[in-house]
């Protein structure tokens, strides 16, 4: 590889997509060609020499920005970008210049070479980084068939048509074509959570030609050509031809192994290269390293050029007036004071003049600034990764500030842009809790309070799964006694699921599932005594309550999105048929049998609960069939299956009338484990007015789910919209009809306070953060009828009170994203509390971040954990990467990093606030005492002839800022709270002013420049009017330039260290030293310039001699500097003490608050951080109750496909004949051929009275005894908006019992007359819950209440609750 083409793939890390860059054609010194368009890829298998003329990329990649030849001047050139830095090397170029100037150019350069080295070695460190995980990656070895041979290569050298093998749980090197595996029928298992953040295992297949090719010998004489779409970012699709033996093979998604992904449960398979290197989907989908800069950099930037204006504005007054003073004044001295070569005029003289002015007055913005800036920042990333309450003991994994130059943007966040899996959650499922015939199971504390422990199944069940936790013993109890009910309900859930099983030794089960949430149901069967042990396409064998039994599997009713829901039939050891049924309580409950009505109703209430503590719910239903009813619906079921069109209504149509009048088992309890922290981290930054955004790969049920679990949706919201079209057309009026139902709910609501809401947007929007508008009243009033509203606009959008949550899938996403519809979704999104993105791609994940910085010029945050994020965190102003289970990639690109979401909270609140306030007024002390400082030398101009003389000592001008006001500022700047981290934690809202950026813009600093312009008229005009006229005791006149010069600059010192001591407002013995170590420090140094041993030394360089001891020893010099003191200072106490009294900030009510307590010596109460900090478990930490509403907790992590695959035998290895023979079928005749083997004597047409009629009585479920089947997706389905909209029902409270069996085949129960109908899926209004409480609670809490606990009490019989709150207020 030649020198050349490093520079070139470095400058270029990832190509446009579409486009490819070509080779240079011959030597080093060639010349590039042109880039050109790919329309079309073509690979042929090992055939490099072929390959190698198309110019393909290679498998090396390049995220780093230098190499070692181009570091210095790229980053030269970028440092230059800077305003502040091309100023500071114009001043320093006019400074070499000797005619103009009365500083020395040291002055300049030395602070100038330290900040671009400062930053260049930060630069350089950042960059090291990213070369050392480039390659780490670039290294990793990778088995490649080389003629003939499998030999290990670095994935470097890896090249678009080798042939490379994949062994289990390697990482996918490059975009591969699946060609053969070592499972069955070129099958292979893969997990793509680096690429969509989906935990769940995908089904890849090979094409049947090539699945045979497993031996390398025959792999190496393959030959075959691929014809595909040129690379792109689109991760579920793809679209190719495999050319081979004169035939074409289409090729789809279902064959490629993509760059990122990793091969699970498939012990070894083979893929030819098709994308390599920055080609790659994954890298087609990463964004660019961004130079990422705050926002108080961007107002620097302009502050630098007004200034500099300013500058230029003083320098042109005093070169006019040097030019008349020479003309009028200067032109009487000629005779004995000429001027100096080369000036021989006053034009001229006036020229000189100006730049000379230039450059003493260039300390209004001295290079001295950048450095203080730069030491801050360091500080504050030192603070960060020191914070011992940011370390996870767990990992063992501090907090680190990956950058410096983005510490006070943390302090300004508006919207958090956070994945899912592994973010939010711990991509760990326990089966928590259940219900079974009306009584819940897995409480976490029994009546007394007291937490039980965890149960031990070894004693019970020797096959047990020893990792499970389950904490009732009750139902392990229930089912050791036999009870019917409780066994069947694990049978069904050791049957209707489609995990594989593994038993390498006897006992030692492996399950494999495609979900984690089948693998938590299964595993949860096996531990209470049902252990499904393995399967075969036809049957199912589990062990029963130690009792091996084998059931026959008719069939699977596979689940997909639309149906919700899944289901097997099965035909246990005595003959009996029945089908078992688990899905979505929305569409499971529909289809029972009328008698199950008051279990319904009683089942209902507990998944209401279930669904409020945030746990993944489903429905268990079953069904006895007759012989006769099992043979129509087989027949009906194999016509659908042969249908040549519409064969996928025709399925779900058969499934839909077999999964009808089912009787009700119970339901089950999911909890898909939240980092800790997480409800109370999201509720914390809402009441800081940050909106929390959920862009996750996952499945739509199974986001919201989770929106609910942590509490970013909930119960109380007006209406949570759902975008699902799919269409550009059908999103807009989507969205269009979300906006218009707020702005009814809201008028509604608010009733006639709504009219003037136009009028008071603004305030209403500065309000938000602990009121936000009315308190939830869960949707409040009727909607209005028959009303139209247009488009509303996006200020009246913002002003809308209420809370409202977004759910919009990737394909809607998609059409949002489009220039057109950009308002249209920003201006709904915004309006919303939450919003979840679901199936979105990573570019997807960037572009939406990027539509908010656009549009809402807001500061940014992206969070993630996988390489899917990696693009996100890039195009946010903060990317944070969570050190979770999916390697480093998003750490890498972070900005910052730590182990759990829930340290968001202090890095946002404690140390991002800090941080804005801290540079905040950093950067009005300096402005105010450079103001302050250099403007002397401007009213000095019209007293000296305009001759750019300075008032100061020239090394009291470079000791300024250097010495003597340098480290107190630091001090500031490092050490200033305003309020204890403990309080900016309990009041959220005081991180509202960095939000609206409050603390410093163009207002604050005029303020601060008028300030330090005030100053310098105090410290020019007071000395000068008393000097002008003292006298000395002898009568000698005081009025001389030393005297003055010593007096002003000493006044100046003692005005500006007073003043930052009034700034200062946490004071440490850092501070103390500082302050008053630099004044100690200036009349040592004062005095020490101005002795007589360094006069001797050097007579020309110090005229100062004896001036500080002669004049500080004059009473009346230290009176005009107490006089000058006193009129800086005391406009300022005043102004602040009425600010104080008469306006008070949140933070000044805050400290009052507190200095209050302390001094009533108050013990302390409860505050409500630790309320907030104490909910642990996913019960104590419900922060919103429920109603009487209804609301799905419905959540299924599972995909179409997996049911059809495993009656095909295709994922099974076969070993026995009559296996075989099965498998070589047709899928669609195994159904007449199981019947015929268990039934041989029994001709098709018989009617089944092998079994008797199925009883629809409620009553003891008889046994049923076999295996279970194994059911999972490869295929991407979208997610259908669910639409279920039924009325809301009171339904009241009712213990109900099956202990009294029915007699088999009886007639079918009614349901008792005074039951009323449950229809419980709802859509209703809820009562207000926790968190409103909690608002208000902050709200007591800023005028003195102290200690509020919260209790509330829910009546099992009733649908509200009581909420008590006991507060106590603080004397």
């Amino acid at each position: 590889m030649t020198v050349l083409k490093t520079l070139q793939e470095q400058w270029f890390p990832l190509p446009v997509p579409l486009h490819r860059k070509k080779k240079k054609t011959g030597s080093a010194g060639g010349r590039w060609e042109k880039r050109r368009t790919e329309e079309e890829r073509k690979v042929k298998a090992n055939d490099r020499e072929y390959n190698e003329k198309f110019q393909y990329a290679s498998n090396c990649i390049m995220t780093s920005k230098y190499n070692v030849l181009t570091f210095l001047p790229v980053n030269l050139f970028e440092q230059f970008q800077e305003v502040a830095n091309t100023y500071f090397l114009f001043l320093l170029i006019l400074q070499l210049i000797p005619q103009i100037s009365s500083l020395s150019w040291f002055t300049t350069i030395v602070p100038l070479a330290l900040v671009l080295s400062i930053t260049a070695v930060k630069d350089a460190t950042d960059d090291y980084f990213r070369h050392k995980s480039d390659n780490q990656v670039n290294n990793r070895q990778s088995r490649v068939l080389i003629r003939g041979s499998l030999q290990n290569e670095k994935w470097m050298n890896v090249r678009v048509g080798d042939i490379i093998k994949l062994e289990n749980n390697q990482f996918v090197s490059a975009d591969l074509l699946l060609l053969s595996s070592s499972e069955p029928h070129g099958l292979c298992y893969i997990e793509t959570a680096e690429l969509d953040g989906e935990t769940n295992m995908k089904v890849r297949q090979s094409v049947s030609v090539t699945a045979e090719l497993g031996d390398p010998n025959n792999l190496a004489t393959f030959d075959g050509e691929v014809v595909c779409e040129p690379p792109n970012n689109k991760l579920d699709r793809f679209c190719g031809a495999l050319c081979w033996r004169d035939k074409k093979y289409p090729l789809t998604n279902q064959n490629m192994l993509l760059r990122g992904c990793v091969l699970r449960n498939t012990e070894a398979c083979y893929g030819l290269v098709i994308f390599a290197g920055p080609d790659t989907k994954l890298m087609q989908n990463s964004g660019r390293t961004k130079f990422k800069r705050t926002s108080i950099d961007r107002l620097m930037n302009t502050l630098v050029l007004w200034i500099f204006g300013f500058l230029v504005c003083m320098g042109v007054i005093l070169a006019v007036g040097n030019a008349v003073w020479e003309k009028e004044v200067g032109s009487l001295f000629q005779s004995y004071l000429p001027w100096e070569p080369p000036v021989d005029n006053f034009l001229f003289s006036s020229f000189l003049s100006f730049w000379s002015y230039v450059i003493i007055l260039n300390t209004v913005m001295p290079i001295s600034l950048y450095v203080s800036v730069e030491v801050i920042r360091l500080g504050h990333s030192y603070f960060i990764n020191w914070d011992r309450q940011m370390f996870c003991s767990q990992r063992n994994t501090a907090a680190e500030a990956r950058t410096t130059t983005l510490n006070e943007e943390l302090g300004q966040v508006e919207y958090i842009f956070s994945d899912k899996t592994g973010t939010l959650t711990q991509n760990i499922m326990s089966f928590n809790k259940c219900s079974i015939n009306g009584q819940t199971y897995g409480e976490g504390t029994d009546r007394m309070g007291t937490q039980p422990k965890r149960l031990d199944f070894t004693p019970f069940n020797s096959l047990a799964d020893p990792d499970f936790s389950f904490y009732d013993d009750k139902l392990l109890e229930l089912v050791k006694v036999g009870d019917p009910h409780a066994q069947e309900f694990f049978r069904l859930l050791s049957l209707c699921h489609t995990v594989m099983s593994e038993e390498k030794s006897e006992g030692e089960l492996v399950y494999k599932a495609q979900s984690p949430d089948e693998g938590a149901l299964v595993t949860a069967a096996r531990n209470f005594g049902f252990v499904f042990r393995s399967r075969t396409p036809g049957t199912i064998t589990t062990t029963e309550m130690g009792r091996t039994v084998t059931y026959s599997l008719l069939a699977i009713l596979d689940f997909n999105n639309i149906r919700k829901r899944m289901s097997v039939i099965v035909r246990n050891p005595e003959g009996r048929i029945r089908l078992y049924c688990k899905g979505a309580d929305t569409v499971l409950l529909e289809r029972l049998h009328p008698s199950n009505q008051e279990l319904m109703a009683v089942t209902s209430d507990h998944l209401n609960e279930y669904g409020a503590d945030g746990l993944r719910t489903l429905a268990l239903a079953f069904r006895d069939l007759s012989e006769e009813e099992w043979e129509v619906w087989s027949e009906s079921h194999q016509f659908a299956d042969k249908a040549t069109d519409c064969r996928e209504d025709r399925l779900a149509a058969a499934y839909d009338k077999i999964e009808q009048d089912m009787m009700l088992l119970g339901a089950t309890a999911i909890e898909d484990k939240l980092q800790e922290g997480v409800p109370e981290t999201i509720a914390l930054l809402s009441l800081a007015n940050i909106k929390v955004w959920v862009l996750t790969g996952d499945k739509q049920e199974t986001a919201v789910n989770i929106g609910y679990s942590c509490k970013m949706l909930t119960d109380d919201m007006g209406e949570v919209f759902i975008i699902g079209g799919h269409t550009v057309q059908s999103v807009r009026q989507e969205l269009r009809r979300a906006r218009e139902r707020m702005v009814e709910m809201s008028r509604a609501r608010d009733g006639e306070k709504r009219e003037g809401m136009e009028g008071r947007a603004e305030a209403c929007f500065m309000g938000n953060g602990f009121g936000g508008g009315p308190e939830g009243d869960g949707g409040g009033g009727k909607p209005l009828q028959g009303s139209s509203f247009p488009s509303p606009p996006s200020s009246f959008m913002d002003s809308i009170s209420g809370e409202f949550g977004l759910v919009i899938n990737g394909h809607s996403l998609a059409h949002a994203l489009e220039a057109d519809m950009e308002l249209e979704f920003v201006s709904t999104a915004c309006a919303c509390k939450a919003v979840i993105c679901c199936r979105v791609t990573p570019l997807q994940k960037a572009q939406v971040v990027e539509l908010i910085k656009k549009y809402r010029k807001a500061v940014t945050l992206a969070v993630g954990d996988g390489a899917n994020d990696v693009s996100m965190i890039k195009s946010a102003h903060i990317g944070v990467g969570i050190s979770g289970q999916e390697g480093i990639q998003a750490v890498l690109a972070s900005d910052y990093s730590f182990a759990q979401f829930r340290f968001l909270q202090r890095l946002l609140l404690v140390h991002g606030r800090w941080s804005y306030l801290r540079m905040c007024r950093f950067l009005c002390y300096f402005f105010y005492k450079n103001f302050a400082f250099t403007m002397v030398h401007f009213w000095f101009g019209f007293f000296c002839g305009f001759s750019a003389q300075t008032v100061y000592d020239q090394y009291f001008i470079t000791l300024y800022n250097i010495v003597y006001t340098s480290l107190p500022v630091l001090a500031m700047g490092i050490f200033d709270q305003d309020v204890p981290e403990q309080r900016s934690l309990e009041y959220p809202k005081l991180y509202e002013p960095g939000q609206l950026n409050l603390l410093f813009n163009k207002k604050e600093f005029f303020i601060c420049i008028a300030q330090g312009i005030y100053t310098s008229v105090v410290l020019f005009f007071v000395p000068y009017a008393v000097l002008s006229n003292s006298t000395q005791s002898n009568g000698v006149p005081l009025a001389d330039y030393q005297t003055f010069a010593v007096t002003t600059a000493t006044a100046l010192v003692i005005v500006v260290s007073v003043q930052i001591a009034l700034d200062t407002g946490f004071w440490t013995v850092i501070n103390h030293v500082f302050v008053w170590g630099s004044l100690g420090s200036y009349f040592t140094i004062m005095f020490a310039l101005h002795s007589q041993t360094l006069f001797r030394i050097f007579p020309n360089q110090f005229h100062f001699v004896g001036c500080a001891q002669s004049t500080l020893l004059k009473p009346v010099v230290w009176l005009t500097i107490a006089l000058a003191t006193a009129i800086c200072v005391v406009p300022v106490l005043a102004f602040r003490f009425l600010k104080l009294d008469l306006k008070p900030q949140l933070s000044d009510t805050v400290r009052y608050t507190q200095l209050v307590l302390q001094k009533r010596r108050k013990p302390a109460g409860r505050s409500l951080g630790g309320v907030w900090r104490g909910a642990g478990s996913v019960s104590e930490s419900r922060l919103g109750t429920r109603g009487g509403s209804r609301r799905s907790g419905y959540a299924f992590a599972h995909q179409e496909g997996f049911g059809e695959l495993i009656t095909s035998g295709k994922n099974m290895r076969l070993s026995s004949l009559g296996l075989a023979s099965f498998a070589s079928r047709h899928s669609s005749s195994w159904i007449e051929t199981l019947r015929r083997k268990k039934n041989p004597h029994t001709p098709p047409s018989a009617s089944g009275d092998s079994s008797p009629a199925p009883s629809r009585a409620s009553g003891p479920v008889p046994p049923l005894s076999n295996s279970s089947s194994v059911l999972g997706g490869s295929q991407e389905t979208p997610i259908e908006e669910e639409t279920v909209t039924e009325a809301r029902q009171d339904v009241p409270t009712v213990s109900c019992s099956f202990g009294q069996p029915a007699a088999s085949g009886s007639a079918r129960a009614s349901p008792p007359d005074d039951l009323t109908s449950a229809a419980v899926r709802s859509h209703g209004t809820d009562s207000p819950g926790g968190w409103t409480l909690s608002l208000g609670t902050v709200q007591e809490a800023l005028f003195g209440w102290k200690g509020t606990e919260v209790r509330v009490d829910a009546s099992d019989n009733q649908e509200s609750q009581h909420v008590a709150m006991e507060t106590s207020q603080a004397e």
